[in-house]
């Protein structure tokens, strides 16, 4: 089962389809960190959200983000401009640690989704 879950609140099925969608990723090459655009920055707080829901729901901070690693490292064999929102080291780190904190300072899924956003809109800007 994967960690991903859609608006709806199902959960999306399936490592590949986990990786697919989520489409995260290490562009091992990449130099300097890309910026995301706004619809990068809602799906990516949406995701931060359903990680919540899934610390709520009894998932593990280790089994989470062994998952994250693994999405993380399967989406590395498509091309930077084919990738959602993870596109090298800097963008990889910022969704990690967005995850970490969700499972180390936990708060309510629309808190954790808020503070995301910030963040994200603050990376908008540079």
């Amino acid at each position: 089962m994967s960690i991903l879950q859609g608006r709806s609140g199902h959960a999306v099925h399936g490592f590949v389809t986990c990786a697919a969608s989520l489409g995260l990723a290490l562009a091992a090459s990449a130099a300097v960190a890309s910026s995301p655009t706004l619809a990068e920055c809602l799906e990516g707080s949406d995701f931060i959200a359903n990680a919540a829901l899934s610390r709520d729901h009894g998932m593990t901070r280790a089994a989470f983000l062994e998952r994250l690693d693994q999405d993380m490292f399967a989406i590395r064999a498509y091309p930077a401009e084919l990738r959602w929102f993870v596109k090298d080291e800097d963008d990889e780190r910022f969704l990690h640690s967005a995850a970490q904190s969700v499972f180390d300072a936990p708060a309510q899924p629309e808190a954790h989704r808020a503070a995301f956003l910030r963040a994200c809109f603050e990376r908008l800007s540079d």
